[in-house]
């Protein structure tokens, strides 16, 4: 199963590229506590833990729970395979490390998310299970690694979130 492919691009000041997203929602700002509760996943409740505190702990609990108990792999070693066939597809599309000159945080975690729903809606069109993975670890990275492109609320907020 191949990534979808709209044939128009969005570039970003690092020189990054990725495909379009006008007209797909904005699901960095949903309000993912109140979706997570209403959805009863852990893993969106630890994206908006990360979202309002910054702790990159919690995307990896996103993907441990994920792997877990959403994905049809069987452990992390099988998941971490499959999202390297995602990394393949997407340097044909947009060519070898896009991702690494940098994307902002929340785009990751808009796309994440939008893949995690489609994935858990059942969608079929493209393999969404290894694009959510592909994105949050897309965040974890670019958070470590490019802290200019951290666009999130918690550098406002001081908020206490327990793991669950």
């Amino acid at each position: 199963m191949e990534i979808l492919d709209s044939g128009t691009r969005r570039e970003f000041n690092t020189g990054a590229v990725r495909d379009i997203a006008e007209g797909k929602g904005r699901c960095d700002l949903l309000p993912l506590k109140v979706i997570s509760d209403l959805l009863h996943s852990d893993v969106l409740f630890n994206i908006e833990c990360y979202i309002r505190t910054g702790s990159v702990d919690f995307l990896h609990m996103a993907i441990e729970q994920f792997v877990a108990n959403d994905s049809n792999w069987p452990d992390i070693y099988t998941a971490i395979l499959e999202v390297a066939k995602q990394y393949e597809q997407g340097c044909q599309k947009y060519g070898d490390r896009n991702w690494e000159k940098g994307i902002p945080v929340h785009v990751f975690i808009d796309s994440g998310v939008r893949h995690y729903l489609k994935f858990k809606r059942g969608d079929t069109d493209e393999p969404h299970d290894r694009a959510f993975l592909f994105n949050i670890l897309g965040a974890i990275w670019t958070h470590e690694n490019k802290p200019e492109l951290i666009d999130l609320p918690f550098a406002n907020e001081a908020r206490q979130y327990e793991v669950r």
